[in-house]
């Protein structure tokens, strides 16, 4: 019996009124593949006004269907666009790691522009049956996504969140160009993080 070899690869993927050349993601995407992890930033479109079917079928022609070299990292919008997709994959699957920062699926009182991102239902149980290593991060002081909204997040997905003081939105505006916890939840062998 011949065993199925696993490539170890990453995809990143963007929040809000982001591009794949912003904030922290292209220094995470180099840490990979110096590791030997590949890794790819797709851009969403027009992410400054952003459709949510558009940005799904984005993610699901990047992510396609996972398996266990896997490794999908999102920031804000990012979080549920990748979870949404997570949830619309049928037959069997699985994802190495999944690392949301700044996550949520709950309305956000500062960006109301994005409701129509958030209306339906995900079956988020049925997601962490799938995932190998879970990591939420959020900041004490996200000025766009309430922190309560990440732990929630972390809570419907059976962990907790690990809070990076002073970090904000995790954005180049927040002094954050590097992101060394979603690297070691990344690069971590061991069991699910929290």
């Amino acid at each position: 019996m011949t065993r199925k070899t696993t490539r170890k690869r990453a995809t990143i993927i963007h929040g809000y009124a982001a591009t794949p050349e912003d904030h922290w993601f292209g220094w995470l995407a180099a840490q990979l593949d110096a590791r030997g992890i590949p890794a790819t930033v797709p851009a969403l479109p027009d992410s400054g006004a952003p459709d949510p079917d558009r940005w799904l079928a984005a993610v699901a022609a990047s992510v396609g269907t996972p398996d266990e070299g896997s490794t999908l990292v999102a920031h804000s919008l990012g979080c549920i666009t990748a979870l949404r997709h997570l949830c619309s994959l049928v037959g069997p699957w699985r994802l190495g790691a999944l690392v949301l920062v700044s996550g949520f699926v709950d309305t956000l009182p500062a960006l109301p522009a994005l409701d129509p991102h958030i209306g339906r239902p995900l079956d988020l149980a049925r997601i962490c049956t799938h995932v190998g290593r879970l990591t939420l991060i959020r900041s004490d002081a996200d000025p766009y996504v309430p922190p309560g909204h990440t732990d929630r997040l972390a809570h419907l997905l059976g962990t907790s969140a690990q809070i990076i003081p002073g970090a904000g939105h995790f954005l180049a505006s927040d002094g954050v160009m590097s992101l060394p916890a979603a690297l070691a939840a990344v690069t971590s062998s061991g069991p699910t993080e929290s």
